[in-house]
């Protein structure tokens, strides 16, 4: 099966839809030449019949004079082969006539018709053809007086046997010849013209497909797909709408799958960090247990419980890793739901500072809270809220040096409070600022938990509180920042 192209198609619809309307403009055309023929001729007749009904006396008071009707009929259908002369009486019927044996068909004439051309109503009018059953033709007539009284009509068919045979012979032909020209030169120019506009209307169209079929998703990384044509004020156009959408809808598509393509890495670097991060606590916690089970005889009880000491240590380390694992997949696959509520932040601040105090002591850190007067409270999950304060507050700590100082800063502004944890450590590397909350750290990064699942944790919380946590620059450290919605005052 041929299987055609949009433009094909409409080409082929438009050549169609032409020959139709040649053929009705044709026969259109032949009909009203048709018609103004007969007009014509029946005008330049009307005096005939009543010419011949002058011309000499048809009828007398005995009836038809037969052999001088036979004889008039006869030399004016010789003169002019192209009338056929009748002689009526005055109900219609047929009383003289020179036609042939076996033409005549019918015996009477309707006279409606000769009524109506004798009011001279308006032309052409179509009579009764006495040599057909069913025929009409243009005539013409007049009334036939008979010693000063009405005794029938001339009745003239003015498009007699041997005229329409010989027009009907030539105009066959002719007829032919000029139609099949006429459409052929028709349809040629027609579809010149049609292919040319269907390419015209269509190019925005092959455009698209030709975009459609270029459009490759895995290779639209953000900048090269072109971006979606604009549209003119009130445009009402549906192929430039569709570009435009599709511009639109290409232009997303490579946005969504480049981020899908970036996740996809993202977590393939985090399988194989925490596979990293999972070994080295498993590979010393099996180490020291099998020594424990291999040399228990000749330990010492302090040998002995030092490494029992230290394979709890990374029994809590892989605990820890595995529900921080847990607890990130809970918030990525949509298993929490928030539990908004109206609670005092300075409070839940000193009970996170309580959680740290031991361990801020121990390395001679100096943890502080710069808290205003008369701060609002905020809305959003407690428990939550408390998880990002607990892994910012525990991340500051781990990477800030013996005797060094982390300080958390709250402020009012705008209808919000804003969070600010600064502390005296390192900072962050450059190169690990753009990936920081999106991407654990390395394998073989010389800080192996720099920022690590408790700051994904952290940019996944406050996502849900539809909030951000941004790394701001500082002259010393790290300084994370946040913010939450003041509750509305009562």
């Amino acid at each position: 099966m041929i299987r055609l192209t949009l433009s094909q198609r409409l080409s082929v619809v438009f050549c169609a839809l032409l020959l139709v309307c040649c053929a009705a403009l044709v026969m259109i055309q032949m009909r009203s030449t048709a018609v103004h023929e007969q007009e014509t001729v029946q005008r330049l007749s009307r005096g005939l019949a009543e010419h011949i009904a002058r011309s000499g006396e048809l009828m007398d008071a005995r009836g038809m004079r037969g052999g001088e009707v036979r004889a008039l009929f006869g030399k004016l259908m010789a003169v002019n082969p192209s009338v056929e002369v009748y002689l009526l009486d005055d109900q219609g019927r047929i009383l003289g006539h020179d036609a042939p044996d076996g033409h005549l068909k019918r015996s009477r004439v309707d006279l409606a018709p000769v009524r109506a051309l004798l009011r001279d109503e308006p032309l052409p009018i179509l009579g009764d053809d006495p040599r057909s059953t069913t025929g009409r033709k243009v005539f013409n007539a007049a009334p036939l007086w008979v010693q000063g009284r009405q005794a029938g009509y001339i009745y003239v068919v003015l498009v007699g046997e041997q005229r329409e045979a010989l027009a009907a012979n030539i105009a066959a032909n002719a007829t032919l010849r000029t139609t099949l020209w006429s459409l052929a030169i028709v349809a040629l120019v027609g579809l010149l013209a049609g292919v040319v506009a269907f390419r015209w209307v269509t190019r925005p169209l092959r455009q698209l497909t030709r975009r459609i079929q270029a459009f490759d998703v895995d290779g639209a990384a953000p900048g090269t797909v072109p971006p979606p044509t604009p549209l003119r004020p009130g445009e009402r156009d549906e192929l430039a709408i569709l570009q435009h959408s599709f511009g639109h809808m290409a232009q997303r598509l490579g946005e969504q799958w480049q981020q899908l393509r970036q996740q996809d890495l993202q977590r393939r670097e985090l399988v194989a960090n925490i596979s990293h991060d999972l070994r080295t606590p498993l590979s010393s916690l099996h180490g020291y247990l099998e020594t424990l089970a291999l040399k228990d005889a000749t330990l010492g009880a302090d040998e002995r419980q030092r490494y029992l000491g230290i394979a709890l240590a990374q029994s809590r380390k892989v605990g820890a890793l595995a529900q921080a694992l847990f607890e990130l997949a809970r918030l990525e696959h949509g298993g929490v739901t928030l539990d908004r509520q109206a609670f005092s932040l300075p409070d839940l601040l000193q009970d996170v500072f309580q959680k740290f105090e031991l361990s801020a002591q121990a390395r001679r850190q100096t943890l502080t809270a710069d808290i205003p007067p008369g701060l609002p409270t905020v809305v959003g999950d407690l428990g939550l809220i408390e998880r990002v304060l607990t892994n910012l507050l525990d991340n500051a700590i781990r990477h800030t040096p013996e005797g060094g100082r982390i300080e958390v800063v709250l402020r009012a502004e705008d209808g919000e409070v804003q969070v600010s944890i600064a502390d005296s450590g390192p900072g962050i590397p450059i190169e690990r600022r753009a990936t920081l909350f999106t991407t654990p750290p390395a394998l073989g990064s010389a800080r192996p938990d720099s920022g690590g699942l408790g700051l994904l944790i952290v940019h996944r919380i406050l996502q849900l509180h539809q909030r951000d946590i941004h790394l701001l620059d500082s002259r010393e450290g790290a300084l994370f920042a946040f913010t939450l919605p003041a509750a509305p005052a009562r």
